[in-house]
């Protein structure tokens, strides 16, 4: 068998056991057991128009995503993908306007299926009015990308990253100096990054739960991993997958605020350079590997989308947002119950460590 595609995509060898070929004009995704669905759903599912009757039959046949901070960068590519493959995706962002004019831009290039809902990963309030519209509109939920997530660290723009600064490998230019310690900005990137997927996450399992085929994925780093953590406590509770939950996760990252205020972030071991964003995927791995014990039936993973250019490295990536999004589309759209509880690098399977 030769690769299998999806619009967009050429899914690896060590996963097209779980699609089928395409077919036509429909998409056909199939796990080991044979039991397949259908992902372009109908003509209606590309171009949006629903008749009255036919309303409620295809909000229960339709694919829903929800792709949070995806006005822009991977998460709006991201959206742009899911769309092309028939998903019916909701595209959010705090900023109203800039969520609207990424939802007409999409629409302009022939993608109709895409809506809009103001959300702040950050606010309860915000969280809450989101699962009301998906429950209301759709009943359920099938997809969740968690996206949103902000760089927790003021450096010069005009600075340009390398992968060594990020990591504060021997190659790094970057000196500490360089670095404006800022804890407001610091706390925002851990409630952003963190716990914002948490909030998230929480609220709409409920309706992940109501999907005959729901799946997270949570958008993570490289930087993430443990082997940039010196920090002993931390490793040794990361690397306890069986004995960790979310609460000893909270613990580690306000143990980490803690020490930031304090200035002891590298005298404690806690990553050099970029130090909250670090923490916030390490936390979220570990989220992620949690998650994914407590839901066995939901496919929940993490993903590293590469080094892509984008605002939080000062758009010196070296890699596009078409080719960051691809291993959060295909982790998206594997149907059934696929892998679970892993991080990937791309498209290709990874390590937390």
């Amino acid at each position: 068998m030769g690769n299998v595609h999806i619009s967009g995509l050429d899914i690896p060898a060590s996963y097209q056991h779980y699609f089928t070929a395409t077919t036509g004009d429909e998409h056909y995704l199939s796990d080991t057991t044979g039991d397949s669905r259908t992902i372009n759903l109908s003509l209606a599912a590309v171009t949006g128009h629903h008749s009255a009757a036919a309303n409620d039959d295809y909000q229960a046949l339709c694919t829903v995503a929800i792709v949070t901070g995806s006005n822009k960068g991977i998460g709006l590519e991201i959206c742009r993908q899911l769309a092309s493959n028939g998903i019916t995706v909701i595209l959010t962002a705090r900023d109203e306007n800039r969520g609207l004019e990424a939802v007409q831009n999409l629409k302009a290039s022939g993608l109709s299926d895409i809506l809009f809902h103001q959300l702040d990963v950050t606010n309860q309030a915000s969280v809450a009015s989101l699962a009301e519209f998906i429950k209301t509109k759709f009943n359920k939920l099938d997809i969740l990308v968690n996206n949103a997530g902000i760089a927790g660290t003021v450096i010069d723009p005009e600075i340009k990253i390398g992968i060594d600064d990020l990591v504060g490998g021997p190659d790094s230019k970057l000196k500490q100096e360089m670095f404006k310690k800022d804890f407001g900005v610091a706390e925002a990137c851990l409630k952003t990054n963190y716990y914002g997927v948490k909030l998230v996450t929480e609220e709409l399992i409920p309706l992940l739960q109501l999907s005959e085929s729901p799946r997270i994925v949570n958008i993570s780093a490289t930087m993430g991993k443990l082997k940039f953590m010196s920090h002993e406590n931390a490793k040794k509770v990361l690397t306890n997958v069986d004995g960790l939950t979310v609460e000893k996760v909270d613990e580690l990252v306000e143990e980490f605020l803690e020490d930031y205020k304090e200035d002891l972030v590298e005298t404690k071991g806690w990553p050099a350079n970029f130090a909250p964003y670090a923490v916030s995927k390490a936390a979220l791995n570990g989220y992620t590997r949690v998650m994914a014990r407590n839901y066995p039936h939901i496919p929940i993973n993490a993903v590293c989308p590469g080094y892509v250019k984008t605002d939080i490295n000062n758009n010196s990536g070296t890699l596009t947002v078409e080719q960051g999004a691809k291993g959060p589309v295909m982790l998206a759209l594997v149907p059934g119950l696929g892998p679970s509880g892993l991080f990937y690098s791309q498209m290709e399977v990874s390590t937390f460590e």
